[in-house]
């Protein structure tokens, strides 16, 4: 028999905001006073939702059906999926463009921005748009509904997937570590590393950002 349903998981922002009333207290109870107790409360909150990764993404092995446009056939193909409008992701979106600048034309570079058709074409065209479409070498997209970032298992804004020229999956991830922290992070190292060897020595990091959907 399937085990019985309980409430759906709270999410990080949610478990942060739970966690200041307890702060808060033990310092009262500890002797602190309670401004101060209620600042450092506050800087507990932040700390935990900052270090707070995403859903995982689970892409395929393999290069999936039903993109519209296909991996590079001569070097790995880096394909990004944001959300216009999570905070979170402008480090991610500054982190890439320190990668590319890094990389040059060792990468071929998509970013693909979640739209939703009922609110119109404006409402995805936002300074984090405008900051991917600066990239040298990076071609901007659409993504309806999120259709094409289900189709490579992506749910969290600032997920990253890299695939071979043979459409083989090399990695997946996040390039920051924490939300909205710019600066050197495994994800990029690892990239950087497929894009100058062909290989990477690290599969898989965790994504720092909102819910894509």
């Amino acid at each position: 028999m399937p085990a019985l349903a309980g409430p759906p998981p709270a999410s990080p922002a949610r478990r942060a905001r739970g966690l200041a009333p307890g702060v808060a207290h033990a310092l009262a109870w500890a002797g602190v006073p309670a401004a101060f107790a209620a600042i450092a409360a506050g800087f507990a909150v932040l700390y935990r939702y900052d270090a707070a990764p995403g859903a995982p993404p689970d892409p395929p092995v393999r290069w999936p059906a039903g993109v519209p446009f296909a991996p590079d056939a001569a070097r790995p193909t880096l394909v990004l999926f944001a959300h216009p409008r999570c905070p979170c992701t402008r480090a991610t979106i500054g982190e890439l463009d320190r990668l590319a600048a890094r990389c040059g034309d060792r990468l071929a570079l998509h970013v693909l921005f979640f739209t939703d058709p009922r609110l119109g074409p404006d409402w995805a065209r936002t300074d984090l748009w405008d900051h991917a479409a600066r990239i040298p070498g990076v071609r901007v997209h659409d993504d309806p509904a999120g259709d094409v970032a289900l189709r490579f298992g992506a749910l969290t804004s600032g997920t990253v997937v890299l695939y071979a020229p043979d459409g083989r999956l090399q990695f997946h991830g996040g390039i920051t570590t924490a939300r909205g922290h710019a600066g050197d992070s495994p994800g990029a190292a690892a990239i950087a590393e497929c894009a100058r060897t062909g290989a990477t020595a690290v599969a898989a990091t965790a994504v720092y950002g909102c819910e894509l959907r």
